[in-house]
């Protein structure tokens, strides 16, 4: 059995040295390459509130969780509905 240690000791006592490219395939994976990610555009937000079927905001709440996942975008709540609505605005003359 091992000996246990005051609360006191094991934060007093520093821990070994951790090689530094060991600590970043551990925090990166794998494969740690930089992304290089574009910058979006600033655009004021507004707030909004509605009320959709329950049928929609699961499968809408399924993608943007799977899509979090693959790291794919557009995956907020926000993102997707926004491209979503895009075209309908355009095609009706609502948008610019």
């Amino acid at each position: 059995m091992v000996e246990r240690r005051s609360l006191l000791d094991g934060i007093t006592t520093s821990p070994p040295p951790v090689d530094p490219d060991i600590e970043k395939a551990f925090v990166f994976g794998a494969k740690a390459t930089p992304v290089d990610t574009v910058p979006a555009p600033v655009v004021a937000r507004a707030p909004l509130s509605t009320r959709i079927r329950a049928d929609y905001a699961a499968a809408l709440k399924k993608a943007s969780l799977e899509r979090q996942l693959k790291n794919i975008t557009p995956n907020s709540l926000q993102s997707i509905l926004e491209e979503a609505i895009e075209p309908w605005l355009k095609q009706n003359g609502y948008l610019g």
